[in-house]
């Protein structure tokens, strides 16, 4: 991560100077949400079987790309929106993946210097990688919990280590409840949702086949292949995360990703401008580095995002 992301008095946070942690073996022969949305992201912590399962993704929707980028730049007007509008300064970020640029901490900081955010994934690889995530504008504070969505109360719990629950959170959960199937999602957000103040806030963003059935199904199949639960919600169904729970969702409502509040596009990925030859020798995966989503069409884009309170 460039140190111009996160500005020039950054410091590590204290979680950093501790013991390395212990955590589960990396299996390499499966792959992993996290690492194959770090490949599509051009990320280089990922094993073979994470490129494979994103090439795999990509030759059925080879705009996928399209997705996971709009959706990292919705992350950013989400987290600037509520950080600059709600007075929330506490972040609970579920399914947080390999750090990159622009992760929660950067973003809201920049507005909010003392944010403090919690990161949490279940991936190993992400665990080793964490203390990446761990570093923090002075007057704030940042920390990782290794656990997986399916445990909200362990979450919750090892949160509040960091997180001030009787004051308002942000709850965060960008693109991973598509992973865990209905008798569970619907559950643990409400879990969650139930144990956060009034005035908490949720970012919520989710993969549908409303718009390019096709294309997305078979995405779908080929991570259903690789044994990842892997579930395309409609509109309704992603509405009723905020309606089960009383939530009240901030224009413009339930959205495809690149028409919440729009403004410019911050593209975290696009490599510099190289050599057309070398570019066309990459394979595809590599190839989409280079590419512009700015050309982006409204058939392209696969997920919807809202952002609602909790009153």
């Amino acid at each position: 991560m460039s140190g111009d992301a996160r500005g020039t008095d950054d410091r590590t946070d204290r979680a950093t100077d501790a013991p390395d942690w212990p955590g589960p073996t990396i299996d390499t022969t499966k792959a992993h949400p996290a690492r194959v949305y770090d490949v599509l992201l051009g990320g280089k912590d990922n094993y073979e079987v994470d490129r494979e399962a994103a090439a795999a993704a990509l030759a059925v929707n080879p705009r996928g790309y399209l997705d996971v980028r709009h959706n990292r730049d919705f992350l950013r007007r989400a987290v600037s929106h509520v950080t600059g509008t709600t007075g929330i300064r506490q972040f609970l970020d579920i399914g947080t993946g390999l750090p990159t640029r622009e992760n929660v901490h950067q973003i809201a900081q920049r507005t909010a210097p003392d944010t403090k955010v919690v990161y949490v994934d279940n991936d190993p690889v992400v665990l080793a990688h964490a203390r990446a995530l761990l570093t923090s504008h002075p007057e704030g504070r940042t920390a990782y919990v290794h656990a997986d969505l399916r445990t909200p109360g362990r979450i919750l719990d090892e949160a509040a280590e960091t997180l001030d629950l009787s004051r308002p959170v942000a709850l965060v959960l960008v693109s991973v409840l598509h992973f865990v199937e209905d008798e569970e999602a619907y559950p643990v957000v409400a879990e969650l949702i139930g144990r956060l103040a009034a005035g908490s806030v949720v970012v919520l963003s989710h993969l549908s086949a409303d718009f390019n059935p096709v294309a997305i199904g078979g995405v779908a199949q080929t991570f259903r292949a690789r044994g990842f639960s892997f579930v395309l919600r409609s509109r309704e169904q992603v509405a009723r995360f905020a309606a089960e729970n009383g939530l009240e969702l901030v224009e413009p409502g339930v959205v495809r990703v690149h028409e919440w509040r729009p403004d410019r596009i911050e593209d975290v990925v696009r490599a510099a401008p190289a050599d057309p030859a070398y570019v066309a020798s990459l394979d595809y995966v590599d190839r989409t580095k280079y590419l512009d989503i700015t050309d982006v069409r409204d058939e392209d884009i696969n997920l919807y995002a809202w952002v609602a309170h909790k009153r």
